[in-house]
C-alpha cells in the first residue's frame, strides 16, 4: 500500500492550498480516509476524515469552515482544500487510510500512512 501526498508548499497568511493524496495497492473505495498534521515540537493531530462514499465528513474544530476534505474514488485520491490559512496551520500534513472505523479521529484507528507534505504559512 502506498499513500503519496502532494500539494504542500509556502503560502502567505490568508492564502489557500489544495493537498492531494494518491492511493495505490488497496481497494480505495473500501477505506475511510483522513488527514492529520504535525507541527514542529507537537504531536500529530487529527484534521479531517471522510467516509468511503464521501457522504460524511468530520473536522477538528480549528479547521471547520476553512478546510474541506473530499475524495474521488475513480482516481483513488483524497483531497484537502485549505482556505484562510494562518501560521498556526504550518505543519507536515499526512494522509491516512482506515479500513474499519467510520469518521475516526484517533491515529491508532488508521492502518496506512503517507510520508507527509510540508505546509508553511508565513505571516
Amino acid at each position: 500500500v502506498q499513500l503519496v501526498e502532494s500539494g504542500g508548499g509556502l503560502v502567505q497568511a490568508g492564502g489557500s492550498l489544495r493537498l492531494s493524496c494518491a492511493a495505490s495497492g488497496l481497494i480505495f473505495s473500501l477505506y475511510r480516509m483522513g488527514w492529520f498534521r504535525q507541527a514542529p515540537g507537537k504531536e500529530r493531530e487529527f484534521v479531517a476524515t471522510i467516509s468511503r462514499t464521501g457522504g460524511s465528513t468530520r473536522y477538528t474544530d480549528s479547521v471547520k469552515g476553512r478546510f474541506t476534505i473530499s475524495r474521488d474514488n475513480a482516481k483513488n485520491t483524497v483531497y484537502l482544500e485549505m482556505n484562510s490559512l494562518g501560521p498556526e496551520d504550518t505543519a507536515i500534513y499526512y494522509c491516512a487510510a482506515n479500513r474499519r472505523f467510520t469518521l475516526a479521529a484517533m491515529r491508532d484507528r488508521f492502518d496506512y500512512w503517507g510520508q507527509g507534505t510540508l505546509v508553511t504559512v508565513s505571516s
